[in-house]
């Protein structure tokens, strides 16, 4: 399987684990990250019309160290899956969709006919936070509840093939018991963050079983409740989405 991500930090968060735990599974998944930190759909769609070769070009979890535009990357190889998402800061909002995502989406359809097109659903900010105060919510869940109603109408608009619900598990893998889910508030913990977001992302790709899953070759240590936690986490937003 081969997965392009136009994307952003949080796309890398959640594709840092994603090939060497497939790989664990006994899966050939090849995931490619087009990287601008927070890099929202108005600027995907600006550089895809002008093809600015701005993105940092991340192979299987890892910089390359070389730069891309979207045209090339999505003449790149033949792609299976191709996500897209809005950055986390407009993500509660819709009306900073469209008609970027639509013309993005358009475009793709035309050059990659074969792949399909999935919604990386991102999620909201830690309780507490000066970044969730200035985002205009009380609480992590309720900026997951806007989050989760912006994307929902995003699949719609787009006639997307598959969502990756990386948003509603995070906060799942939380609310039972993960203390730390962020590192700096929002983007993922670098160990059982970016673990819960790897199985997400595994599950549904492949849509195989992630119950006995032991990857364990984590930039920050978890512990074995943690990684219970993150399985149960996402085996449990799965049966409910």
């Amino acid at each position: 399987m081969k997965v392009l991500s136009i994307g952003n930090s949080f796309s890398q968060d959640a594709q840092r684990y994603l090939h060497q735990l497939a790989e664990q599974e006994g899966v050939d998944l090849l995931a490619v990250n087009l990287y601008i930190g927070a890099c929202s759909l108005d600027i995907h769609d600006k550089n895809l019309k002008f093809g600015d070769p701005a993105y940092s070009l991340e192979i299987n979890g890892e910089s390359t160290g070389k730069f891309i535009s979207i045209p090339n990357a999505l003449c790149l190889d033949e792609w299976d899956v191709i996500t897209l998402q809005q950055a986390s800061h407009y993500s509660a909002n819709f009306e900073t969709y469209t008609p970027y995502l639509e013309e993005i989406a358009a475009h793709i359809k035309k050059v990659c006919p074969s792949a399909k097109l999935f919604i990386h659903e991102t999620w909201g900010y830690e309780n507490g936070s000066e970044k969730l105060q200035n985002a205009g919510f009380s609480s992590y869940k309720e900026m997951q509840i806007a989050v989760l109603k912006a994307y929902e109408k995003a699949v719609k608009v787009i006639d997307a093939d598959g969502v990756i619900p990386s948003g509603r598990v995070m906060l799942c893998a939380s609310e039972m018991g993960i203390k730390k889910i962020h590192r700096d508030t929002f983007h993922a913990a670098l160990g059982v963050g970016r673990y819960v977001l790897a199985l997400t992302w595994y599950k549904a790709l492949t849509g195989k079983d992630i119950t006995n899953n032991r990857f364990d070759n984590f930039d920050e240590p978890i512990s074995e409740s943690e990684r219970e936690i993150a399985i149960h986490a996402v085996k449990s937003a799965f049966q409910t989405f």
